[in-house]
């Protein structure tokens, strides 16, 4: 995954596969980015534990923790609730479900958003799904918006509130992610 270079010449961070050791401080910059949405440890490493190709951490050029993403194949009407056990993945998942996004402030603006979702959607890709979809929660809704996404009609509203009163479901198609020759268009 191409990564954004500082003036040096290295990469200021880049996106690698979580692993359990980074649980710790995954755990702390879920609770200062959103707390709002607190989510125990054992839910969130379930999720590593499911899908390892859908979690990442964003790692500083100090091997730091500066990000993270959560993400798995899931079934679009029927998100997951907050702070839940999945248990298991659908057998027929109809969308690459992004469960949990985070980049500390200090590496925003730097492209690593992007990149994460360029491997979203190739991970959606290899699983034969034609949708990502989220949840947008804490004020997200416009970014995601601005990113393409679009309410999803429907889902329980059990569900989305657990994400707090603002939360919306939203889905993007993948094909809007490539540019009229297959490329990526970011």
């Amino acid at each position: 995954m191409r990564q954004p270079v500082l003036p040096s010449g290295r990469p200021s961070a880049s996106w690698a596969p979580m692993q359990p050791g980074h649980l710790p401080a995954v755990v702390a910059l879920a609770a200062r980015l959103h707390p709002g949405c607190p989510e125990r440890a054992d839910v969130l490493d379930e999720r590593r534990r499911l899908c390892p190709a859908g979690c990442r951490v964003l790692l500083g050029e100090n091997g730091q923790v500066g990000g993270y993403m959560l993400s798995h194949p899931w079934r679009m009407s029927h998100p997951p609730l907050l702070d839940t056990h999945l248990g298991h993945l659908p057998h027929r998942p109809d969308c690459w479900y992004l469960h949990d996004i985070a980049i500390d402030p200090a590496l925003r603006g730097q492209g690593h958003a992007h990149a994460a979702l360029r491997h979203l959607n190739a991970q959606a890709r290899l699983q034969g799904v034609k949708w990502l979809a989220l949840m947008a929660a804490e004020g997200a809704r416009a970014l995601w918006a601005h990113l393409g996404f679009a309410p999803i009609p429907d889902v329980p509203a059990a569900i989305t509130t657990s994400y707090g009163a603002d939360a919306c479901p939203m889905r993007r198609a993948l094909d809007i992610f490539q540019n009229n020759t297959g490329a990526e268009a970011f």
